[in-house]
């Protein structure tokens, strides 16, 4: 990667950086960012490898055991990920501080470049390799998502927006939704197997068209806006992403 961003033939000394590092400090800014998102990436992995979760499971050449918990699988790699975001962070801190009180023109503070410099491209470049190769042996687990998608009455918003298409103020459709979740929790359901019957008591208005319209699945397909999580427009962004590069 140094080679390709020129700093393997190129003295950071050179002319056009005689006075100050910003080229330097301007990659190392977005290296950071770079980091910072792999960072939270990582947590979510993290979190969907734990057992109250279980969204996914990584392949073995991407975790470890437990030393004293045989039944445990440790994602090493997204958790090293993680901490080395801080490592980024340090090395731009590093140069930032280095040159926060240097008058015009070269000091011999600003040797201390490099080793932030390339510090950050290894970090940021290794944590890529890694993570792409596990993300392609992971195996994901759609069907406890929805289980969990449909636990958090996430297609609420749904059942109001299809009694105003019904005709209902969207704020009386509002006020019956809310009742209509505090019934779930009563019976200790969702709203999607939640019986007609539950439904028409709260208003008249619904019928059994409801459950198409609330479920999880449509519920995504609609939301086909710009950067909405509609798979049309996830593709799209991923084609721009693509083009991009």
């Amino acid at each position: 990667m140094r080679d390709q961003l020129g700093f393997g033939g190129i003295c950071m000394n050179s002319m056009d950086g005689v006075s100050d590092r910003d080229f330097a400090l301007e990659l190392m800014s977005d290296l950071s960012i770079l980091m910072m998102h792999l960072s939270r990436f990582s947590e979510e992995i993290c979190l969907w490898c734990s057992w109250e979760f279980k969204f996914v499971t990584l392949s073995d050449s991407f975790s470890t055991g437990s030393s004293i918990m045989p039944q445990k699988k440790n994602p090493d790699i997204t958790e090293l990920v993680r901490g080395k975001t801080g490592r980024v962070y340090g090395d731009l801190m590093t140069l930032l501080t280095a040159m926060k009180a240097l008058p015009l023109a070269y000091n011999k503070d600003m040797q201390e470049d490099k080793e932030a410099v390339f510090d950050a491209l290894d970090t940021a470049q290794l944590s890529l390799e890694v993570l792409a190769p596990m993300l392609r042996t992971a195996t994901f687990h759609p069907d406890n998502m929805k289980k969990a998608a449909l636990g958090g009455f996430i297609n609420a918003t749904d059942v109001a927006d299809y009694m105003t298409r019904k005709g209902v103020p969207f704020r009386d459709a509002y006020c019956v939704t809310g009742q209509l979740v505090n019934r779930c929790i009563e019976l200790g359901t969702t709203l999607d197997a939640l019986p007609l019957a539950e439904y028409r008591a709260f208003s008249p208005v619904f019928d059994e068209d409801v459950y198409a319209a609330i479920d999880l699945l449509t519920c995504v397909r609609q939301r086909s806006i710009p950067g909405g999580p509609a798979p049309e427009t996830v593709k799209q962004q991923i084609e721009a992403v693509r083009a991009q590069l």
